[in-house]
């Protein structure tokens, strides 16, 4: 499972997800500061079943959890990937409130460093625009 993703700096990728084999459930969350839903999740439960997709909006940060044994989880991104860019959010925040359902995931290294929402630095947040 991974984090919460973001891109830092310009959070200009918006993504579309669905998953075509399996079942995963898929959370965006409002990372942009100043918003008055910063902090607030949406998510749904994605399957090759129920053909449900997820938009993700510029600013929100995103993270799925693997519901089913396996599954292919299939993105569409408005931007290219740049890793240097690339920032994460603590999956198990607790101010994010998302019953994930899950005690021990597997994580890679690089996403068992990440810091919870209200420490990651503004800087890196990107800002809210009316």
């Amino acid at each position: 499972m991974p984090p919460w993703v973001f891109m830092r700096n310009s959070c200009r990728t918006i993504i579309r997800n669905r998953c075509v084999q399996g079942e995963v459930l898929d959370v965006a969350v409002d990372i942009r500061r100043g918003s008055p839903n910063f902090g607030r999740s949406v998510g749904a439960v994605l399957s090759a079943e129920n053909k449900r997709q997820i938009y993700v909006p510029k600013g929100f940060a995103h993270g799925f959890l693997v519901l089913s044994e396996t599954a292919e989880f299939l993105y569409k991104c408005s931007d290219f990937y740049y890793p240097e860019h690339e920032y994460g959010v603590l999956w198990s925040d607790p101010h994010l409130k998302i019953d994930w359902n899950v005690a021990d995931p597997i994580l890679s290294p690089k996403d068992q460093k990440y810091l919870p929402l209200a420490q990651v630095p503004q800087e890196l947040l990107p800002k809210y625009e009316k």
